[in-house]
C-alpha cells in the first residue's frame, strides 16, 4: 500500500496569494529543487473508515530522486537514486525494484520528483478553495497509472500542504506536510540504497 506513494513538497512565492492552485503548482515545481518534510498519512475505504495511519519523513530532489522513510507504525524506506525505484519493508526484510520510469508512470512523484513538463502527463484544472487551501486536480493522461486523480492543496504562500489521491481500488490516501525546508543540501547517500545483507530482493 505504501508503494503507491513517493514525493513532495513546497515554495515562498510573494505574489502567490493571488495565484491559482495551477499556478502555484507551477512555481513550486520551477523554483523547488529539493525539500524535505514530515509527513502523515492516512489510508480510507470508500465508506470512509480509516484502514492505515502512517508517519515519516520525506525528502527529494529532483529529477528522480526521493526517500521516503516511514517511522510508524512499522519501518519502511522508498528511494529514488535517478535510474531505479527501491522499497524496504524491514519486518519483512523484503526489497522490490525496479526501473524508475516504470514505478513513477503517471504517478505523484512525476509531479514533484520529475520533470518541468507537468501537463505531459497529466490533465490540470482548478478544484477550488476549502480548508483554508486552494487546490488543484491532476488526472494521469496515462491508463497505466494506479491513481484516477490527485489533489494537491496550496496555502496562500504557495506551500504545499496536503495531496489526496483516489486509487483503482476505491481508497483514498492523504498525505499533510509540516516542518518544511525548501531547497536544502540534502546528503546525496539520501538517495542511494544497498539491500541489508541476508535480504529477499524482488525485481530487477
Amino acid at each position: 500500500m505504501f508503494k503507491r506513494l513517493f514525493f513532495l513538497f513546497a515554495l515562498f512565492v510573494a505574489t502567490a496569494a493571488h495565484a491559482g492552485a495551477i499556478e502555484k503548482l507551477k512555481t513550486f515545481i520551477n523554483g523547488t529543487q529539493s525539500a524535505q518534510a514530515d509527513f502523515t498519512q492516512v489510508v480510507m475505504e470508500q465508506n470512509g473508515r480509516r484502514i492505515q495511519n502512517a508517519a515519516g519523513v520525506m525528502q527529494f530532489q529532483r529529477p528522480g530522486r526521493f526517500r521516503w522513510t516511514y517511522q510508524k507504525p512499522y519501518e519502511q524506506i522508498i528511494v529514488g537514486d535517478g535510474a531505479k525505484f527501491w522499497m524496504y519493508d524491514k519486518d519483512l526484510n523484503q526489497v522490490t525494484v525496479k526501473k524508475l520510469d516504470a514505478a513513477l508512470g503517471s504517478s505523484p512523484a512525476a509531479l514533484l520528483a520529475g520533470s518541468n513538463e507537468i501537463e505531459r502527463g497529466f490533465a490540470l484544472k482548478e478544484a477550488g478553495s476549502r480548508d483554508g487551501l486552494d487546490w488543484l486536480q491532476a488526472t494521469p493522461k496515462s491508463q497505466e497509472s494506479n491513481f484516477s486523480a490527485v489533489l494537491m492543496g496550496f496555502d496562500a504562500q504557495a506551500n504545499l500542504v496536503a495531496m489526496q489521491l483516489a486509487d483503482s481500488f476505491g481508497h483514498t490516501t492523504v498525505l499533510r506536510f509540516s516542518a518544511m525546508q525548501r531547497n536544502p543540501k540534502l546528503p546525496a547517500g539520501q538517495f542511494r540504497f544497498t539491500p541489508p545483507e541476508g535480504a529477499d530482493v524482488l525485481g530487477e
